[in-house]
């Protein structure tokens, strides 16, 4: 993502909180977002009801463990829509 696109989908994220302290670099605010923990917090707001509630908090730049996480992210937004 670049230029105006890319600013877009930042606002539109910022809108939740706890991405727009403002207080944070860009790759600070990208790694919170492919981690899956913001956006699975996201998915909590939207539904309370998660089926598997437990993500991994401290991905540390483990691949294996964001892959779990947006796993998770995708199986509570498919679960939702059924």
């Amino acid at each position: 993502m670049g230029g105006a696109e890319g600013e877009r989908e930042q606002a539109g994220v910022k809108t939740f909180g706890l991405i727009g302290s403002g207080n944070q670099d860009n790759l600070s605010m990208y790694m919170e977002l492919v981690d899956g923990i913001f956006l699975n917090q996201i998915m909590l707001q939207i539904d309370p009801r998660p089926t598997n509630p437990r993500i991994n908090k401290h991905v540390n730049n483990d691949v294996n463990l964001r892959i779990q996480n947006l796993t998770i992210l995708v199986r509570n937004i498919k679960t939702y829509y059924q």
